[in-house]
């Protein structure tokens, strides 16, 4: 059920999936850097953000090379970068790990970005969302590949009272950056 107007302030979920990585012989999965796909994407998935009036007031990133190399490439599309935590558990998580990680955001954040990864951030979208606009949770249902953003809205007083089915997909977008000529 969706939550309803007057049960607190509009708040935003900003879920974005780390551009496209590399996958170098050898080299652990934690520590797999972005792919040149990756490196042109994750600036197009900055711009769309900031073309969407879509900048949250806080990120919180996985510490996967690929994630931070993701927000590195799309916050310095900004002026000005919002804080980022850097939270170990936001590797390799499923949704309730990723819910509790979002339960810990402080109340005066209204728009949170999730830098993060497949398939928790799929399985969180599509619990969050208890409705989507247009053909929103069909195409995130269908897939929610590299660099994907979804936005999801919500009323609440806290971030502890995000849960399965309050939330609105408003808007998924899959921003890719262009091949130097």
């Amino acid at each position: 059920m969706i939550a309803r107007a007057g049960a607190g302030p509009l708040r935003r979920l900003v879920v974005l999936r780390h551009a496209k990585s590399a996958w170098p012989e050898g080299v652990p999965d934690h520590r797999r850097p972005l792919a040149p796909r990756g490196l042109r994407d994750a600036p197009a998935a900055g711009r769309a953000l900031a073309e969407a009036d879509c900048l949250p007031d806080l990120a919180l990133c996985s510490t996967a090379v690929r994630a931070r190399q993701t927000w590195d490439l799309a916050s310095a599309q900004w002026g000005t970068p919002p804080p980022v935590r850097h939270d170990a558990r936001l590797y390799g998580a499923d949704v309730p790990e990723l819910l509790d990680v979002v339960h810990e955001v402080p109340a005066e954040v209204e728009t949170l970005l999730l830098v993060g990864h497949n398939p928790g951030l799929e399985d969180l979208v599509l619990g969050l969302a208890g409705d989507g606009l247009d053909d929103t949770l069909d195409r995130v249902r269908e897939k929610f590949p590299t660099s994907a953003i979804a936005v999801l809205t919500w009323r609440g007083t806290a971030w502890d009272g995000l849960a399965p089915g309050t939330a609105l997909l408003t808007a998924v977008t899959v921003p890719r950056g262009k091949k130097a000529k």
